[in-house]
């Protein structure tokens, strides 16, 4: 999941971006802001993963804001918002991950929200997978089960709980599903849909549904698997489907 913030001090503006953002669920608001002090507040004890900043604010301007979250989090991606062409080479000196132009295109935002799925999917791939464990721990009747990875087909998440899916049987988690993803290794386990998590490993076929949207079949496994349309591309790109 990736959490962003937005710093736009036009509430019309902040609307209509919140709205095409809220088409991906891989995205979170963590806050919105009109006022860019209390965003660098905020900043100061909250790490997100994508800032969207309007440039021609009071106070402190976008250009400035982004300058000092580059500090703060030199990992942060931004990406600025603004009505005028002529601040890009400002914003692109900061490398900026991108420069939307009001009013807003949802073609083009759409390509900047897959462009930033596309790089923290890769840098999460990047990352090193060893851990001390490859076992996840569930429970059944008071006793505490040590799963291995290599047993779970695919997680689900179920109102409070979660249900991991083996080839024998179904255990429960209290975890989230965004904790289980953060627990799995990302190498071996992908979110499909914001309500599965399915080992790579197990997958055997892949079969277009509706709305551009697919089903994972797995081995041994009756069940089919929802792939969302915004998962799609990634998905592919790991099996270099063309």
């Amino acid at each position: 999941m990736l959490r962003y913030i937005i710093v736009e001090d036009e509430f019309p503006a902040r609307e209509e971006l919140k709205y095409f953002i809220g088409l991906y669920e891989e995205f979170s608001l963590e806050k919105e802001f009109e006022n860019p002090i209390d965003a660098l507040k905020f900043l100061e004890d909250t790490e997100v993963d994508v800032a969207f900043l309007d440039i021609n604010m009071s106070g402190i301007d976008g250009i400035n804001l982004g300058k000092i979250i580059n500090k703060l989090n030199p990992k942060m991606k931004i990406v600025f918002i603004t009505a005028y062409r002529e601040y890009g080479a400002d914003a692109f000196e900061l490398n900026a991950f991108d420069y939307l132009l009001k009013p807003y295109s949802e073609e083009r935002i759409r390509k900047t929200l897959n462009n930033l799925l596309e790089v923290f999917h890769s840098q999460n791939l990047q990352k090193d997978e060893s851990s001390k464990v490859n076992k996840l721990v569930v429970t059944e009747n008071d006793k505490f089960i040590f799963l291995s990875f290599d047993k779970i087909y695919y997680i689900e998440s179920s109102e409070k709980e979660c249900l991991i899916h083996t080839n024998e049987k179904v255990y429960t988690s209290k975890l989230t599903l965004s904790k289980l993803e953060e627990l799995l290794p990302n190498k071996k386990f992908f979110k499909t849909h914001r309500a599965y998590l399915v080992n790579l490993d197990k997958i055997v076929e892949l079969e277009a549904w509706f709305s551009g949207s697919y089903l994972i079949k797995l081995e041994n496994i009756p069940e089919k698997i929802p792939l969302s349309r915004n998962n799609i591309k990634i998905f592919k790109d790991l099996f270099i489907i063309k």
